[in-house]
């Protein structure tokens, strides 16, 4: 059932959302305020008198919403218009996914949101765990402002396995284009807003999952504000997520290797469980050295993936990436990640082998980037299995995974390995035959 469908019902609904947002902007406003420079007592009193008025207006608001709902689906029903087949549809969905296979992915970026939405078609025992070194752009003034973890990456995550309308994630994607607010992203003052009602960070992330209705669950790899940084091959250090890719290429000199700060930053206790009781793990896609690689040197993922019987696959880049990855092969991306994660983290590399159209090549290669080559007998030297496919495809102009080939190519990995849960096997065999008809 659709919003327009709830709106278009006198049942009070239109009042409690427009509450729930009004309060949530009286809560971003007492947050900018108390970040305003030279605060006064009275400020800091106001501010905390808007985030209350806010929180108690969200709440609020989300109890009458869902008294709403539930009181006009039983009438909906009672007269006919909403079919007990509907609901029990979306119910049999739910638990059907459910018997999917416990499938963790780790990274950051763009990509690693983009793959989730493919998985999610597929089981609902997903868990990304995401890195929280990101220190430029919107994120990076949030972190600074209001000493919170970086919520861009995480946000991202959270949209992608959320079950949302499509104005709803317009909404959170929104960036403001003037004023103080400039190149802030909408959703990124929603997770700063649920972080400023929360005892942490992780606790804001589970109270966004839980409103926007998220399938699995999204996992920052530590919650101590770390921050990395780059040894340049000439010797040179780069300290700063944000800029580490254009200061190598201004040095003209390669990454060594990359270094976090604090150096014992602990993870999670919940990602490392995720990990070890994983039917499957997946690195990347993502940039190489500044959203995958800072999770392997948080304390306790390392030993982890070296540890867990699930089957651990890393989806390479299908470009490489100016400053971070030149020149590079597919095993010279793996021998990075072996080199900061150990040399066991790694069962399966993904490879795109589909074919890129001259002008597309030409495009990229203007601004530094190539295609990554598949080099099969230094694979094999480092012991990695090798999974082929075409995932190319162009979205405004632009290369990236198609989400649908790479999320079946994952699924048929976990099949062919021995799961001991014979339930799930069959049920993941049965929904890859599903959703490949669907698509004829």
């Amino acid at each position: 059932m659709k919003l327009s469908f709830w709106l278009k019902h006198k049942i009070g609904i239109k009042r409690w959302i427009f509450m729930g947002f009004l309060s949530l902007m009286f809560i971003i406003c007492g947050m900018l305020i108390a970040v305003t420079p030279n605060s006064t007592q009275e400020k800091i009193i106001l501010s905390l008198f808007f985030v209350l008025l806010g929180s108690v207006g969200i709440i609020l608001a989300a109890i009458k919403t869902v008294n709403a709902i539930v009181k006009t689906i039983n009438l909906e029903m009672c007269k006919g218009k909403v079919s007990s087949n509907e609901i029990m549809g979306k119910v049999m969905e739910k638990r059907s996914l459910s018997k999917g296979p416990k499938i963790v992915v780790v990274g950051g970026g763009t990509g690693l949101s983009t793959m989730l939405r493919g998985i999610k078609k597929y089981t609902s025992n997903i868990t990304a765990i995401v890195t929280v070194a990101d220190d430029g752009g919107g994120s990076g003034v949030l972190r600074e402002d209001l000493g919170m973890l970086p919520p861009g990456d995480i946000r991202n995550c959270i949209l992608a396995l959320a079950d949302t309308e499509p104005v709803m994630e317009e909404l959170l994607q929104y960036r403001f284009k003037d004023g103080a607010l400039k190149g802030q992203s909408f959703g990124n003052l929603f997770l700063a807003a649920m972080d400023g009602i929360s005892d942490n960070f992780m606790e804001a992330v589970q109270k966004m999952s839980s409103v926007l209705a998220v399938t699995g669950n999204v996992l920052p790899v530590t919650l101590e504000n770390v921050k990395i940084k780059a040894v340049l091959e000439n010797g040179k250090v780069v300290q700063g997520e944000s800029i580490i890719p254009s200061t190598a290429l201004q040095e003209k000199s390669s990454i060594d290797k990359i270094v976090m700060e604090p150096g014992n930053a602990e993870a999670l206790p919940e990602a490392v469980s995720a990990i070890m009781n994983a039917d499957a793990v997946i690195l990347g896609p993502g940039s190489l050295y500044t959203s995958v690689i800072p999770n392997l040197l948080v304390d306790g993922i390392r030993d982890a993936l070296e540890s867990t019987l699930a089957l651990k696959m890393y989806v390479c880049n299908i470009m490489t990436q100016p400053g971070e990855s030149d020149n590079y092969t597919v095993s010279d991306h793996v021998k990075a990640l072996q080199n900061h994660g150990g040399k066991y983290i790694i069962d399966d590399v993904i490879v795109n082998t589909g074919e890129v159209s001259k002008g597309l090549r030409d495009k990229y290669l203007d601004k530094g980037s190539e295609l990554v080559l598949l080099d099969k007998d230094k694979l094999q030297e480092l012991g990695v299995g090798i999974i082929q496919g075409n995932f190319v495809k162009i979205k405004k102009g632009y290369l990236r995974h198609d989400t649908e080939k790479l999320s079946d190519i994952i699924m048929s990995a976990i099949l062919e390995k021995n799961l001991e849960d014979m339930k799930s096997r069959a049920y993941l065999s049965s929904k890859l035959k599903e959703i490949k008809k669907s698509r004829e």
